[in-house]
């Protein structure tokens, strides 16, 4: 199928013969000109931290430590406007609040579009996340996966650690 739509795009005017030497399905000089494509980059103010909710934690003062990660984490390159996959894992200790596990999925979905540097997503999620629950201290990996041989992991930590 795919052969017969490119066969029939490139059999329009200006289109070129086959070359009879190409593999079948070829054509000889050129490929056809991409698409004319334009991809939608929102802005970082349309990250929405005001879908996190949470909860009261019962057990202010108990050292149990909370353990979040996805691996449906999903933004957009700034620049190209391709996607951008990542796993987002994240550890806090709570003082008086927890974290509603259903809103941080949506707030996480409120990123879907947005053109944002991996740096400053990583940065931008966990602020909004302490402002949510105030936890005694919080930690977040952001691990996009591999683009152009390159992998990049994210680490942030409120408060920051002494220098």
């Amino acid at each position: 199928m795919l052969r017969r739509q490119r066969m029939a795009h490139q059999s329009g005017p200006g289109a070129r013969d086959p070359d009879p030497a190409a593999p079948a399905g070829k054509v000889g000089a050129a490929a056809p000109p991409a698409p004319n494509l334009r991809l939608e980059i929102r802005d970082p103010e349309a990250v929405r931290p005001d879908l996190l909710e949470t909860f009261p934690y019962e057990y202010p003062g108990s050292p149990a430590t909370v353990e979040i990660s996805t691996d449906e984490f999903t933004t957009v390159c700034p620049w190209s406007g391709l996607p951008d996959f990542g796993t987002v894992a994240i550890r806090y200790l709570p003082r008086e609040r927890v974290l509603e596990l259903r809103s941080f999925k949506y707030y996480l979905l409120s990123y879907r579009s947005v053109g944002i540097y991996q740096e400053h997503a990583a940065n931008r999620i966990l602020q909004d996340l302490v402002r949510a629950c105030a936890p005694e201290w919080m930690e977040l990996d952001l691990d996009y996966r591999v683009r152009g041989g390159i992998r990049t992991i994210v680490r942030v930590r409120w408060p920051a650690p002494a220098a």
